[in-house]
């Protein structure tokens, strides 16, 4: 009997994939990631890794008679997730966790971790698929197109890909959620989880202020031509494209163009101006070992819940790799993922270094 880690979060999603992977005949085992230490449990329910959550997965694992495990990342996540996104905040970026949490610890550590006592693959309740074809692993968006999460998953390797599960990725949502409800899950009427788990306030700016205090400070606003508009309150809390917040008043609407973290400016403009024909980007990783062929049509996603575009690869730059766009596109910004497909196919990705012109 082959075995599966199935990675639960306590919620609907992976306790359906432990449920079909179950039925299927595999031995299940599941596996939940503490996150955090005891004292910083008072997150709510908003969170993944709460002590609510894990009970409520170990009650899933008690249901489907699967054993269950709880596994302490603490000191990992901060240091290769929390720690790298309050740094990017204050470097001027707007990162996403989502993908470094994915990337270091599911799909890196966790499964090197239970390949290590011999558990044969991991499991997770991602919205993707993966399949085998023409001598490779492809990585393809989910059937429900309303939950796809293959942006968060373009880093997946053809090794980590040969040693992973997504039973989620042909369903529909709704499908996911009757299967919840007809095996009698505990976590049938869970809702969606829609925070990022270790944000703890209103304000991501005010727990980066709590790790690093001090380090955000007031400075200038600024348009293009470098005139004094106003005051911020620290560039951790703005990002590219940003247009409530400001505090000026103006015949028409204002909005962040250009973070400057070196001069601890806010640079703003009028919505044009937030247009970027291209972008580039580094820390690149392709599906399948390569990039695409140069000037290769391809679509891009420049950010979680947007529709992609098309766009042309102009290849290796001296900062990383180039896009260029079809059309002119809003708000690109430094350290979000932008992702390539063709089709539902997943090509790879990188994190935005900056936007780049034709």
């Amino acid at each position: 009997m082959k075995s599966v880690a199935v990675a639960m979060s306590g919620g609907v999603d992976s306790s359906v994939a432990a449920l079909i992977l179950k039925r299927e005949g595999y031995e299940v085992i599941g596996v939940h990631l503490k996150l955090f230490d005891a004292e910083d449990e008072n997150v709510g329910a908003r969170t993944c890794c709460s002590v609510e959550s894990a009970e409520l997965a170990r009650a899933v694992c008690d249901k489907i008679d699967a054993d269950f495990y709880v596994l302490n990342y603490r000191d990992k996540f901060e240091k290769d997730v929390i720690r790298p996104f309050a740094l990017s905040y204050l470097e001027g970026r707007t990162p996403n966790p989502c993908v470094a949490c994915n990337m270091y610890i599911k799909f890196e550590s966790l499964l090197k971790q239970i390949q290590a006592i011999g558990v044969d693959s991991l499991a997770t309740g991602h919205y993707i698929r993966s399949v085998w074809e023409d001598d490779r692993w492809k990585l393809l968006r989910g059937i429900d197109n309303t939950k796809d999460q293959s942006y968060f998953l373009y880093m997946l390797t053809q090794k980590m890909l040969g040693s992973t599960l997504f039973p989620n990725g042909i369903y529909q949502k709704s499908e996911i959620r009757k299967m919840a409800l007809d095996a009698d899950l505990p976590v049938a009427d869970q809702p969606e989880s829609q925070e990022i788990c270790f944000v703890l306030s209103e304000s991501y700016a005010e727990n980066i202020d709590s790790m690093y205090p001090g380090k955000i400070q007031e400075g200038e606003i600024v348009d293009r031509s470098g005139k004094v508009l106003g005051k911020h309150r620290g560039i951790a809390y703005y990002t590219i494209g940003q247009r409530r917040g400001l505090g000026i008043s103006a015949p028409e609407p204002f909005y962040v163009v250009e973070i400057k973290p070196d001069e601890n400016i806010v640079v703003i403009g009028y919505k044009e101006e937030i247009l970027s024909g291209g972008l580039i980007f580094n820390e690149e990783s392709f599906v399948s070992g390569e990039p695409p062929c140069v000037d290769d049509t391809i679509m891009v996603q420049i950010r979680y819940n947007v529709d992609p575009v098309k766009a042309e690869f102009s290849g290796k730059v001296s900062e990383g790799y180039k896009i260029v766009f079809s059309t002119p596109q809003s708000a690109v910004t430094s350290g979000q993922a932008v992702v390539l497909y063709r089709g539902d196919e997943v090509l790879g990705g990188g994190t935005i270094v900056k936007s780049a012109e034709i």
